[in-house]
């Protein structure tokens, strides 16, 4: 009878093992992770043209549900000018109705492509919308063929400064971070380097530490998680832009994974697996429910919000609050500090539209919009970076 009993453990735990490798396997234990290449330090560098060692580094930038949505285009008769455009093909219609979300995001890649300038010692001087702003109603094509910025290399623009290059390093961390925050508030020297990221910017920024903002503030982010998560055709979006395994991350370098939801290492391949085997794992429902809980126990745990917001509601300003996003989450990471965005009670669909205006009409001096809200504190959890594409997709 005992060695019965040693043969059928000794087979349950073989079986036990040859189900986790399969998973692991599946998940992509083995796997080359390209996707993460651009993160590396030396990526930029790898590139002979100034202009694309300056895309690599506006590559890293936070952007709109990680589409990374931007086109470069090279002047071919002057080696020191190109282009940006927001890249048409990459919308989400359903979250982002007016191509908000968007626009701001050219604003981040400009920022992170800035403070690679600043570090390189390269000046850059910066035209938006040179060609004027889009025509709204026929959006897309306009998209296509105006750019949001053109951009000069060695100009005449005085250097950007110690200030921006010593946010270089901040660049290569992971930009947004969904955990609960420690209870560590933000310190006097904290409070004022983010107040001077503003600068002489078109968009304002404004940081909330009392108690009684922080309350109300935390429930805009769970209710607007709470609506978002409920919308039928943004949750069909977000699903086909979730990348479940390493050969799906690789194969598309854009959208979601696991890494969103904090997950790493072990657990990251394992988790991959059984979503990969086991679909219905991750269905709308189950996502919301996970969504919701990590919105309510984030609100419960965050020190400071902060919120980005501009006179108007032009594309130029829309540009200009990305801007100031990618400075505020790259000084966040060189103070210590993480933040995420959770700017769902901000998108313009119908069935956010009463928290929409709820929020403008307690946050929004003089009729302003409010492009950002963003969480602020201290992390709990360090996130992992997300995929990035190459920098020669960019190129057109």
């Amino acid at each position: 009878m005992r060695r019965l009993w040693l043969i059928i453990s000794g087979s349950v735990v073989g079986l036990v093992a040859i189900l986790l490798v399969t998973v692991l396997t599946v998940g992509g234990l083995f796997a080359t992770p390209h996707y993460l290449e651009p993160w590396a330090a030396d990526y930029a560098a790898q590139r002979d043209d100034p202009r694309v060692q300056l895309a690599a580094y506006g590559l890293l930038a936070p952007n709109s549900h990680n589409m990374q949505p931007w086109i470069i285009e090279l002047d071919s008769t002057d080696a020191d000018v190109f282009s940006l455009y927001v890249d048409a093909e990459r919308l989400t219609p359903a979250v982002d109705p007016v191509s908000r979300q968007i626009v701001v995001s050219q604003g981040t890649f400009l920022q992170y492509l800035t403070v690679g300038a600043a570090h390189l010692g390269i000046g850059v001087a910066i035209e938006l919308f040179p060609e004027g702003e889009y025509d709204e109603a026929n959006l897309a094509v306009s998209m296509t063929e105006r750019p949001v910025a053109r951009l000069v290399l060695n100009s005449d623009e005085p250097g950007t400064g110690d200030a921006l290059a010593a946010d270089f390093d901040s660049l290569f961390l992971s930009d947004t971070n969904r955990s609960p925050y420690s209870d560590e508030t933000l310190s006097a020297d904290q409070v004022s380097a983010f107040s001077d990221t503003a600068g002489a910017s078109v968009a304002r920024l404004d940081l909330f530490t009392e108690a009684a903002d922080v309350a109300t503030l935390g429930a805009f982010g769970v209710q607007g998680t709470t609506i978002e998560s409920g919308n039928a055709d943004v949750a069909s979006e977000s699903a086909g832009l979730f990348r479940t395994n390493e050969n799906e991350k690789n194969d598309s370098r854009y959208g979601f994974a696991v890494e969103g939801q904090g997950t790493s290492g072990f657990m990251k391949y394992l988790l991959q697996g059984l979503l990969t085997l086991l679909p219905s794992m991750n269905t709308a429902d189950s996502a919301a429910t996970r969504d919701v809980a990590m919105a309510t126990a984030a609100a419960a745990a965050t020190p400071a919000y902060a919120l980005i917001s501009t006179p108007g509601n032009s594309r130029t300003e829309q540009v200009e609050a990305g801007l100031l996003y990618g400075a505020v989450s790259l000084r966040a990471r060189t103070l210590g500090l993480v933040v995420q965005p959770i700017s769902q009670v901000l998108e313009e669909y119908e069935s956010m539209a009463e928290p929409y205006a709820a929020i403008h009409s307690e946050y929004a001096p003089a009729g302003a919009t409010l492009q950002m809200l963003v969480r602020v504190g201290t992390a709990t959890t360090e996130y992992p970076v997300t995929m990035r594409r190459d920098v020669e997709s960019l190129l057109r």
